[in-house]
């Protein structure tokens, strides 16, 4: 689309999954994308693919800073869009969890964001027009056994972003929370490696859910059913993007539609039930 050309988006968590589907979606319809990652090669790969890439670091202010410090000169001084990607999965009963593990979990998924966040609205609001763009979670409306700090980080997220989307109310910045359920990345295989990381599953009460847990986590394909591709995500990307009144929220995936429904209709010890069984 002629239109994007002029329009920059920064996307972090490009190397695999829904941030490198978006990156290339939107390269195809016409943006300048900035798609940034963790790893030298990761960034490489990227760039040999014709992508404008950078390190970005979430756990990291300082690799924030300069990330977005390069991007800003390459831009001279403008960036229509932020897509807040960059995230992993916790696994593990909340008893279990190390306090340093959880603060880990917000470290990378709420205070990384947050940092970026900061650092693109004066820009934003000196052009008068903005999109911010938060990819959460299901797990950011409806709680779920064994994932509570992934959990903690997406509530967290959807409070933050409300009351951001409140206060730049007649800014022109747009702030969209997107939410998907399951997706095809290996968002799955990330998650095992940081239960082996971080969870002790023979000593404690959970030694048996841990184990159909991490039979779940290795499971070849998708594990859960109505899982869609990351392509369901990046639709929602676009509208967020293009839409003139971008919504406060979109669902992805049958579940997150069927939860969001659940949580407003149902009595809390009604839904609890439900999700026990999930």
């Amino acid at each position: 689309m002629t239109g994007n050309r002029d329009k920059t988006v920064l996307i972090t968590g490009c190397s695999t999954g829904i941030g490198y589907c978006a990156a290339k979606g939107l390269k195809d319809r016409g943006y300048r994308i900035f798609a940034t990652a963790r790893k030298a090669e990761d960034i490489q790969r990227l760039t040999e693919e014709g992508f404008e890439s950078t390190r970005l670091d979430l756990d990291d202010a300082a690799s924030i800073a300069t990330a977005l410090d390069e991007i800003l000169k390459l831009t001279q001084g403008r960036l229509y869009a932020l897509f807040n990607n960059g995230a992993y999965g916790q696994p593990g009963a909340v008893e279990d969890l190390d306090t340093d593990v959880l603060r880990a979990q917000f470290e990378t998924n709420l205070f990384g964001w947050h940092e970026l966040t900061k650092r693109v609205l004066p820009v934003m609001r000196e052009q008068g027009a903005g999109r911010i763009i938060q990819n959460s979670s299901v797990l950011g409306l409806v709680a779920m056994k064994y994932r509570g700090a992934y959990n903690a980080s997406k509530y967290a997220l959807e409070g933050l972003s409300d009351t951001l989307r409140l206060e730049l109310h007649g800014s022109g910045v747009f702030v969209s929370l997107i939410e998907p359920g399951p997706i095809a990345t290996r968002f799955r295989a990330n998650a095992f490696d940081k239960w082996r990381q971080n969870i002790d599953p023979d000593n404690g009460v959970h030694q048996a859910a841990y184990g159909a847990m991490a039979e779940r986590l290795q499971k070849e394909g998708p594990a859960a059913p109505f899982t869609l591709p990351p392509e369901a995500v990046l639709k929602r990307v676009i509208h967020a993007l293009e839409s003139p009144r971008p919504r406060p929220r979109y669902y992805v995936t049958f579940p997150t539609y069927l939860f969001g429904t659940l949580k407003r209709l149902l009595p809390a010890r009604t839904l609890d039930r439900i999700l026990r069984k999930v």
